[in-house]
């Protein structure tokens, strides 16, 4: 805690470090008498947390933010006591970074992925709430020895599909390294130990060598007369894990293991220092990657080349200047830490301009699911650079077509898009890019928009929002038709209607789970593909089944003469068939609901679903004497014993000569077997019969008709 007091004196000065000095008690003040898991006083998180923030050079706010960051979570402390004392930019960072605590350590994959976009919001509103919650991951990953070993493992696994990428992408490459590190110690801890230990036991060896490199580079600066630093950088275990995974490599065949690095003061220094080292020592073909003149999404800069000593022994050589170096040890944290060479506010929105695309994204995406899928394939796709015929560099996903190409200039050339050529050459729109290629991309006025077949090929998640943004707009009343038909079909082969699924109750449930302010704006969401038919279906049967318990899923026994079986008066010439909720048979009370789309359907009087019938839509039904159909019957046993329970019920339904159609059986809690038997009979006297044999036979604890 010393050490931050230390920090905040040495770094900040005037009314910066009095706000610091005044965060710092209220921090120790409202976390008093607070413990962490490992015993010791919660006040040293916190202070952890700014210390981590102050090496990246962050602004006062940023650490004041850090310091109070869980005092409205885990403190009688309000929002309006933190705005009162420290102003609504602290507060707005210790608020955002709050509401980011609240949505972590969710279990179910679908509040993940909404966690997941909360964090982009919270983002794009302002990136330092993610910085705070970065080094706030950081700290914790440090000391997760002390939680329980299921905790220890969904973190690091949160921590390495989420916070990691993140940090990577935002090109703070101390954060993201030191984190993918932490990771892999608690996934897979036999491989962490394994690469500490060999990797240093060679580690005298491997440093005699690269001493080597270095002074060899060093004497190539001073002979070209460019001034420069040169040093060599062991490589993080998490980089050498993956990469002997992914090429299924020894230790041993993994050469690269420590990386030198030439700092020169300007860009035509780093391109000639690459020449002559490739005149020292010969470059291994295919491993010189040219990130200078095409840089990074994250905006790293930098050349790489991989080079063959005279002893056989290859090594990787990255070269850049100063600038370039700062940017990829502290990424968008640069524009704090180097105030005398600040960055203006044009080339800050360009470094969190991906965050933008992709918030824009999520308004073509109603399931964050999807939502969640889509920034995962930006944040881990390889990277393919192409080019526009006035050599502009293009940055698209691997597997990318022309298509993504056109989305990826602008939102109109992909919209009225009509054909492409590559390298000169006309090709189908779904062709595969490849590094390099020059694509042109070919327009007409009069095209009438994206076809909805390039979903299926495009590979860029902002390709893909923008096609399904353009139908969301330009033909709603269409997508509402077609979202309309596609779930009234699904509906009809699962045996419901859209009317009975869709009520003002069950679309206020849905409307809280995918944000839909009207029926019309679910069915064009459908409509145009935003959202899948079964997403929606299934929460509407979810719901039928809740809030109505006499559904089931049995469906009535049909012959080709059950049609006949009974009479609705007033009616003619419509389809008539049996609910499967009460399962009525001859001698039941009966009645006809008319519903839409399904003919009529014949229920139980008794029946609970039409409850809330609407009376103008039942009708008089009776049976006709003399039909000779066979129907379906349910019922429910409940005994002591499972196996006495399926005997009894086996020798009555042979007794009786009847069809036994399903038997389905399970324990209750306290121990009793509940048994469901479907039988094929004729009538009620039969159902009631058996009824009275079953519950007549020891062990039987009680027999019902099911009627739900």
């Amino acid at each position: 805690m010393e050490a931050i007091l230390m920090k905040i004196y040495e770094y900040y000065t005037g009314e910066d470090r009095d706000m610091l000095l005044r965060a710092y008690d209220f921090a120790e003040n409202a976390h008093k008498n607070q413990k962490r898991a490992s015993g010791e006083p919660y006040f040293i998180h916190p202070c952890a947390v700014a210390e981590i923030l102050v090496e990246l050079g962050l602004d006062a706010s940023t650490i004041a933010g850090a310091l109070l960051h869980d005092v409205i979570e885990d403190t009688p402390a309000t929002e309006e006591d933190i705005r009162r004392e420290f102003g609504d930019e602290v507060l707005s960072l210790v608020s955002g970074v709050t509401n980011l605590d609240r949505f972590v350590f969710k279990s179910h994959e679908e509040e993940e992925a909404e966690n997941f976009r909360k964090i982009f919001l919270a983002m794009a509103k302002d990136i330092r709430v993610i910085i705070i919650k970065l080094a706030d991951r950081l700290h914790n990953m440090r000391s997760l020895n002390f939680l329980s070993e299921d905790r220890r493992q969904r973190m690091a696994r949160e921590t390495l599909d989420i916070y990691a990428p993140i940090a990577g992408r935002l090109g703070i490459s101390q954060i993201k390294c030191e984190l993918e590190d932490l990771c892999l110690k608690y996934l897979d801890p036999a491989a962490f130990e394994y690469l500490v230990e060999n990797i240093h036991q060679k580690l005298d060896e491997r440093n005699r060598f690269v001493d080597f490199v270095v002074s060899q580079i060093k004497d190539i600066l001073t002979e070209s007369n460019i001034s420069g630093e040169v040093f060599g950088r062991p490589k993080h275990f998490y980089s050498i894990y993956k990469k002997m995974k992914e090429k299924g490599k020894t230790l041993d065949q993994i050469y690269d293991l420590t990386a030198v690095r030439v700092i020169v003061g300007t860009v035509d220094e780093c391109y000639e220092v690459l020449g002559k080292i490739h005149k020292e020592w010969k470059p291994v073909p295919g491993r010189i990657k040219d990130y200078i003149a095409t840089p990074k999404p994250n905006m790293y800069q930098s050349l790489h080349t991989t080079v063959v000593t005279n002893f056989g022994q290859p090594f990787e050589i990255q070269i850049r200047t100063e600038e370039m170096h700062r940017t990829a040890e502290y990424g968008i944290a640069a524009h704090w830490k180097y105030k005398e060479n600040r960055e203006n506010e044009t080339s800050l929105d360009q470094r969190i301009s991906w965050i933008r695309e992709m918030m824009e994204l999520q308004g073509g995406i109603r399931d964050s699911k999807e939502f969640l899928d889509s920034v995962k394939e930006e944040l881990y796709s390889t990277e393919l650079l192409v080019f526009t015929p006035h050599s502009k560099v293009i940055s698209l996903p691997v597997g990318a077509t022309p298509v993504d190409f056109a989305y990826a200039i602008h939102s109109e050339v992909g919209n009225k898009c009509t054909g492409a050529k590559v390298n000169g050459k006309i090709v189908p729109l779904d062709s595969t890019l490849e590094l390099g290629d020059v694509v042109e991309i070919i327009t007409s006025p009069s095209s009438k928009g994206p076809s909805r077949d390039w979903l299926k090929f495009v590979r860029s998640p902002s390709a893909r929002a923008k096609i399904k943004a353009f139908y969301k707009k330009a033909m709603k009343e269409e997508n509402i038709r077609l979202g309309r038909s596609l779930l009234e079909e699904a509906a009809k082969k699962k045996g419901y209607t859209l009317a009975e699924l869709l009520t003002p109750e069950s679309f206020k449930k849905i409307s809280e789970k995918l944000s839909f302010d009207t029926q019309d704006e679910m069915f064009s969401a459908i409509g145009y593909g935003a959202i899948s038919v079964n997403q929606v279906f299934f929460k509407l049967v979810d719901f039928f089944k809740r809030e109505s318990p006499a559904v089931i899923t049995l469906q009535p026994f049909k012959e080709k003469n059950a049609r006949g079986a009974v009479t609705v008066k007033g009616m003619s010439g419509l389809l008539v068939s049996f609910a499967g909720c009460c399962s009525p048979v001859p001698g039941d009370d009966i009645v006809g609901y008319v519903t839409r789309g399904r003919g009529i359907v014949v229920h139980r009087k008794d029946c609970p679903n039409l409850k809330n019938a609407e009376a103008d839509r039942l009708q008089p039904a009776e049976w006709v004497e003399g039909e000779e159909a066979q129907f379906r019957a349910a019922i429910v046993v409940t005994a002591s014993d499972q196996g006495a329970a399926l005997a009894a019920i086996s020798a009555c339904v042979s007794e009786m000569k009847l069809n036994l159609i399903s038997i389905n059986g399970r324990y209750e809690k306290q121990g009793d077997a509940v048994i469901e038997v479907v039988v094929s009979l004729k009538g009620k006297g039969q159902i009631e019969g058996l009824i009275s044999k079953i519950a007549a036979r020891s062990g039987i604890l009680g027999v019902h008709r099911l009627s739900n």
